[in-house]
């Protein structure tokens, strides 16, 4: 269970502990918060409300540890981020736990995340190891009117102390995803995880903990936004940010300073469905793609857009797999959970009333019990409405029908976010000239919007983000060239 066993540590009484100078302590606040459960919507757990005096002693720690991890050898790292992989998998079915608790995610996925987790870290370890150990030689008689007088030798080196913000959705793995780069770079790491997520990132940074990696060089400070957030994201002890969520991340940008960054922050990611596209692949995509989690992912499909002569086709098979889609708690492995907090549930309401209002088909009842949303299919949705262009965020999807590929790809781009997107048609030029013509970080072809695997390039477009994750591009954003210029008396050339 939860906070008992290996976890007992980071519990005092019923509220967990927030993580500093390898230990586990209690705020001098004495103030806590709360994290509601969103199938009871009561407490659940509790964690402790951080001063600023308490970041500032953080960021201090993280400062003094990081000079002493960049001179810990790249194998040595490698290896401490193996066995916190191995502890955190070891461990998978507490952290499971706190998951469908927190977040509401079906118990099958929450596993996963964890798994998928632990396996991210270990690939990172591995992939760091590589492209770490690399630098470049350069001669300076590659330039023109240059003789061979300078040779430059370049290397990575870390930028420091890295902030790191996940979301809700996926407090581990994104936490993780950040985490991992991080260390292997040879950076300290600051976790600020989210209020809904807290105690499952909590959870796992013990797993960090327990693999014995040096005191200072990971914290995980807990609180109130509107207390540390601002404070965290504007510290001049922060020489990187990475973070995933919402328009927050555009309010960071402007405060953060001279400093890498590197954000996703949403996506209203199109589907569009041409004329010889398969439908029964079309309608299982959008199922996966619209539905899991209740809808609450960044890359899930948002909005469809169908060619209007296979329009009615799609849509009553799309409705007969909705019709299949269990709805409840997420200990029973529910389709469908309750979205994360009350106010999300009222958003998504409002988006749904206005499309009612405005005459779109519901090919469902809607039905609405507390944090439950049932999951929904809106057709003949047009462009005054707010769901053509608003992020549910939850399991409600929109269908616009199109009369050309034109009218799809202009209405993906009129979108101010330009995350992923996806094309379904059996003609593969016609793909590749879509996916050219989309303005987003990633498009599909035949398959729903998806981050992983894990090592892939994930990038978004316009406000949908900054910078690009994946294991390798995050390794490189956590990182800054160093040169070494040798410079020679005499030109010197190697014979052979």
């Amino acid at each position: 269970m939860a906070g008992t066993g290996v976890f007992s540590d980071i519990l005092d009484g019923d509220v967990y502990k927030y993580y500093a100078d390898g230990e586990w302590k209690k705020s001098s606040s004495g103030k806590t918060v709360a994290i509601i459960n969103p199938t009871t919507r009561k407490t659940q757990y509790k964690v402790q409300a951080c001063t600023q005096e308490e970041v500032n002693k953080v960021m201090e720690s993280a400062k003094t540890a990081q000079k002493s991890w960049a001179k810990t050898p790249l194998w040595k790292r490698a290896e401490l981020l193996h066995k916190a992989a191995a502890i955190l998998k070891e461990h998978k079915a507490p952290i499971a736990e706190c998951l469908v608790k927190e977040i509401a995610k079906p118990a099958k996925d929450a596993i996963t995340e964890v798994v998928r987790s632990g396996d991210l870290i270990s690939y990172t370890a591995e992939e760091g190891v590589r492209i770490l150990g690399e630098g470049k030689f350069l001669v300076s008689d590659s330039f023109p009117g240059n003789q061979r007088t300078k040779y430059c030798l370049t290397s990575k080196i870390p930028l420091g102390v890295i902030l790191a913000i996940p979301p809700f959705n996926y407090p581990v793995n994104l936490a993780v995803s950040k985490i991992a780069p991080a260390l292997i770079a040879g950076n300290s790491l600051v976790l600020k995880p989210p209020t809904q997520g807290a105690v499952s990132a909590l959870h796992m940074v013990h797993c960090f903990h327990l693999a014995g990696f040096p005191k200072g060089l990971i914290s995980c400070v807990t609180g109130k936004g509107s207390e540390i957030g601002d404070f965290l994201t504007m510290h001049p002890g922060v020489n990187c940010i990475s973070f995933t969520g919402g328009d927050t991340g555009i309010a960071i940008s402007k405060k953060a300073g001279m400093i890498p960054l590197q954000m996703e922050l949403g996506g209203k990611d199109a589907c569009i469905v041409l004329e010889d596209a398969d439908l029964d692949l079309v309608a299982a995509n959008i199922i996966k793609g619209g539905f899991s989690y209740s809808g609450q992912r960044c890359t899930a499909v948002k909005v469809v857009l169908v060619m209007e002569s296979v329009a009615d086709v799609m849509v009553e098979k799309v409705k007969a797999k909705v019709a299949k889609l269990r709805v409840g708690a997420p200990e029973d492995d529910c389709d469908i959970t309750p979205v994360v907090s009350e106010s999300s549930a009222n958003f998504i309401e409002g988006l749904v009333k206005d499309a009612k209002e405005k005459g779109a088909t519901f090919c469902q009842e809607y039905k609405r019990d507390g944090n439950l949303i049932w999951p929904l299919l809106l057709d003949n949705v047009r462009p005054d409405m707010r769901i053509a262009w608003e992020e549910p965020f939850g399991p409600v999807l929109p269908v616009i029908r199109i009369n050309s590929i034109e009218e799809g790809i202009h209405h993906c781009n009129a979108s101010n976010f330009g995350l992923q997107g996806c094309v379904f048609t059996k003609d593969v030029n016609k793909a590749i000239l879509i996916s050219d013509a989309m303005e987003t970080g990633t498009v599909q072809i035949n398959s729903a919007p998806a981050r992983g695997p894990d090592h892939f390039p994930f990038q978004g477009l316009k406000d949908s983000g900054i910078g690009s994750q994946g294991v390798t591009n995050s390794i490189n954003m956590m990182t800054k060239i160093k040169s070494t210029v040798i410079n020679l008396p005499t030109p010197s050339y190697t014979m052979g």
